[in-house]
């Protein structure tokens, strides 16, 4: 009997309980500040300029693709195509394998003087397989 008397207690002091504008303030601002907190390291909110770098690295990465599927695109169309082909396999060392593909222009975007050197490497892989 006195167990059911203290939670009726309790029961009748929460329901009376009234609290200052102050402290309704202060809870506000603490469950603002946990929820960013939250949102940030476990809930994968990122700011403005982190997504602006992580989108630029997403284009960049996506640009060099596809400029290695157009180089590779480009090797096999090229008239001695299976010629070159079987000369870039030769090649063992890795650096004079872009350079291959660099000097034979497959790399090369259409207006553009240089290519890219993701698309160099990218073809190069490609191209190796």
């Amino acid at each position: 009997m006195a167990m059911q008397n203290s939670k009726t207690s309790i029961t009748q002091q929460f329901g009376s309980y009234k609290p200052s504008k102050a402290i309704l303030v202060w809870a506000c601002v603490a469950t603002a500040a946990a929820t960013m907190i939250v949102g940030f390291n476990w809930g994968g909110w990122v700011t403005g300029g982190t997504s602006r770098t992580a989108a630029a690295a997403a284009a960049d990465i996506a640009r060099g693709e596809l400029a290695s599927a157009i180089c590779v695109e480009r090797f096999n169309a090229a008239p001695d195509a299976a010629a070159k082909l079987i000369e870039f396999k030769a090649i063992t060392d890795g650096y004079k394998k872009r350079q291959f593909v660099e000097a034979g222009g497959w790399a090369t975007m259409p207006g553009e003087t240089a290519p890219d050197s993701r698309s160099v490497q990218g073809c190069a892989t490609a191209l190796a397989i």
